[in-house]
């Protein structure tokens, strides 16, 4: 019930050991909030993270915004698990979320400091788990997931969306340094 290192990212699963959870999640926080926050000189920040860099990739503030709400599916999800047997592990896709929550509206300090919150939650639930409980499952579109599945899934999102956050900054600054 583990998944193979991530070919984009290359993010291991395999890798991240249970007593190293919760400190891989709360990284996060300072992570997170420094793309969105701290800016070159002279640069509109605010309108730096809600750019898009292509109609199809999300902004900084929209990627942030997706995994502040991840971290608090998760964190739900594992405390499921915990507690029932075999439980169905319900939530509603990215994509939908994102355009039911209008992520790009969002502040992005609250963004910052909500993730923040999220991850240390989550942090919490899983430096909670007991020896006997990594083992537990949920089913998640049919699949069965792990606790440990789960908790190594919530620090892959961490740090892939990173990746992607910097990409976009990166080219929506590119696009705006060739428009000048």
């Amino acid at each position: 019930m583990s998944a193979p290192p991530c070919e984009e990212c290359g993010f291991d699963y395999e890798a991240l050991n249970p007593p190293n959870v919760p400190a891989a999640i709360r990284t996060f926080a300072k992570r997170y909030r420094m793309p969105l926050t701290r800016f070159l000189r002279d640069e509109d920040g605010d309108a730096l993270v809600r750019h898009r860099p292509a109609p199809e990739v999300w902004s900084a503030l929209e990627y942030a915004a997706h995994v502040r709400d991840v971290f608090a599916s998760y964190d739900g999800w594992i405390r499921l698990c915990l507690t029932e047997d075999r439980p169905v592990l319900e939530g509603p896709g990215p994509d939908d979320l994102a355009a039911e929550r209008q992520y790009n509206e969002d502040h992005p300090v609250a963004v910052a400091d909500a993730l923040a919150a999220n991850a240390e939650r989550l942090a919490a639930t899983v430096e909670a788990v007991p020896a006997d409980g990594w083992d537990r499952v949920g089913l998640r579109r049919g699949e069965e997931r792990s606790v440990l599945l789960l908790a190594r899934r919530a620090v892959h999102e961490g740090s892939h969306h990173l990746l992607d956050i910097g990409r976009g900054l990166r080219a929506v600054r590119e696009q705006r340094k060739a428009s000048t």
